[in-house]
């Protein structure tokens, strides 16, 4: 019984290009290395904005286009999202739908008490952060912000209520990181059980570099003999690369001052990333960036894979040497291409009080330097202190703080750079590769599943226990 393969579907909302999609894409693909049987459900997927093993076949992946929008104007983001969940779980609980063994769910999970009703199927929910606590903005740890006047407020009550009461509902619970789980058990304080910590894992082998091809078009485009610092991150405000932008002027600036005793370094900053169009925030995050960089008096260009439909913002580009290159949508090539170059020589990962983040595990396992902020999930991936067990620096998000780390890194000498990046592949491949990722999961699955199907009373009682809860929600509301 043990050994039986299991029949597995994910559930996610939008299979496009971010850190959420990157451990969807490999906790699939180790499952499936695993001997299991996954399928991978979403209400968005687009060829043309999605990792490579979504569209080349490697994953089997059914896109349910929702008849609902991703927003109302620009508003009601997280009501139209469960919307789009409720009509892919509708699909699901077709008829004539698959039957699977266990759901796979994680980000939303509106959806978790419907598929153990409908389907009498046990649901594991993956938990990457709480939307409630996102919905301000920016989380800091120990300070809750409601933003918005009483309108966003009456908004946000139901719909924060049935966050928690649903993702209360699955079997078992996991987060991608301490950090995360203890977030959770503050702020979801009717759930009484404390999510299990399965942390992100990577395909090691997609970052060997005899997968780069050094003719490929797309791979001249950004790669460079200069000395290379790298970012890669979403292009949205959350995520303050213009805190890379700010650090990487001031580095400059030293080593300009610095040239008098040395030869100066034609140092560049790389920033990749997802972005979509569709998105007013990435949008808007690009424009700030590259405000930054004007501030700056720094040069840069923009460019996107040869393959992709999104169009270059027409601004005042440096199509060469520029000092700064934004590149949207880099392909999985691009990213090995990047991470792997001998002129690549430290990794920036600037977000605060990241949940996970993929990035410096990313970095870790190219033998790179990981620069992060010093919050969150990078303080369990990355090792600061002593300097002899070192794989990164951790440090506050100043722009001064930073370009500080980065002159000590750039200065490191090639024998303690080796030392630095034998370290960190180690640590990478040991902790946070796509097997120990594979192997948790498929733990917490087979013990879903060996609960038994779901008792049917007990569906009946916890819909009875909805509806009270709905009604009285509606009433405090009203």
């Amino acid at each position: 019984m043990a050994s039986r393969k299991l029949r597995i579907a994910f559930v996610h909302p939008d299979l496009g290009i971010g850190g959420a999609e990157r451990l969807v894409v490999d906790a699939a693909l180790g499952l499936q290395r695993l001997g299991h049987s996954v399928d991978v459900y979403t209400s968005h997927h687009d060829p043309d904005h999605c990792f490579d093993e979504t569209r080349d076949g490697t994953l089997r992946v059914h896109h349910v286009v929702s008849p609902f929008p991703r927003s109302v104007n620009g508003k009601l983001h997280i009501l139209c999202a469960k919307a789009r969940q409720l009509h892919l779980t509708g699909h699901l609980l077709r008829p004539s739908a698959d039957a699977y063994d266990v759901y796979f769910v994680d980000q939303l999970s509106t959806c978790v008490p419907l598929l153990r009703m409908g389907a009498g199927t046990r649901v594991v929910f993956y938990c990457h952060f709480p939307d409630k606590l996102l919905a301000d903005g920016e989380y800091v740890e120990g300070r809750v912000r409601r933003k918005g006047g009483l309108l966003k407020r009456l908004y946000r009550f139901p719909m924060d209520w049935l966050e928690e009461f649903t993702t209360g509902q699955a079997d078992i619970i996991l987060a991608n990181s301490k950090f995360t789980a203890r977030v959770f058990k503050t702020h979801f304080a009717s759930i009484g059980s404390t999510p299990q910590v399965v942390y992100p894992g990577i395909n090691l082998a997609a970052y060997e570099t005899t997968s780069v091809d050094g003719q490929d078009p797309d791979i001249v485009q950004v790669t460079s003999h200069r000395p290379t610092l790298l970012s890669l991150n979403r292009f949205e405000k959350k995520k303050n690369a213009a805190l890379a932008i700010n650090a990487f002027a001031l580095l400059r600036k030293k080593l300009a001052e610095d040239s008098a005793s040395s030869p100066p370094q034609d140092i560049r900053l790389v920033l990749a990333g997802g972005y979509d169009p569709r998105l007013e925030d990435n949008m808007m995050t690009l424009v700030g960036l590259i405000d930054r960089a004007n501030a700056n008096s720094l040069t840069y260009n923009i460019v996107a894979p040869s393959a992709s439909r999104v169009s270059v913002p027409p601004f005042n580009l440096t199509p060469t040497a520029p000092d700064i290159l934004f590149l949207l949508n880099f392909t999985t090539a691009q990213r090995s291409a990047l991470l792997s170059a001998p002129s690549t020589l430290a990794l920036l990962y600037t977000p605060t009080n990241e949940h996970f983040g993929i990035g410096p595990v990313e970095g870790m396992l190219c033998g790179l330097p990981v620069l992060a902020c010093n919050s969150g999930g990078p303080t369990e991936s990355v090792v600061d202190a002593p300097p002899a067990a070192r794989t990164g620096w951790l440090r506050a998000p100043d722009a001064q703080t930073w370009a500080d780390a980065l002159a000590e890194i750039v200065a490191l000498p090639p024998a303690a750079r080796t030392a630095l990046g034998t370290r960190a592949r180690q640590r990478a491949t040991a902790h946070f590769g796509m097997d120990a990722m594979a192997q948790g999961l498929e733990t917490a699955l087979r013990a879903a599943v060996g609960m038994g199907p779901v008792s049917r009373a007990a569906l009946l009682a916890a819909l009875a226990v909805l509806a009270v809860l709905a009604a009285s929600v509606v009433g405090r509301v009203l």
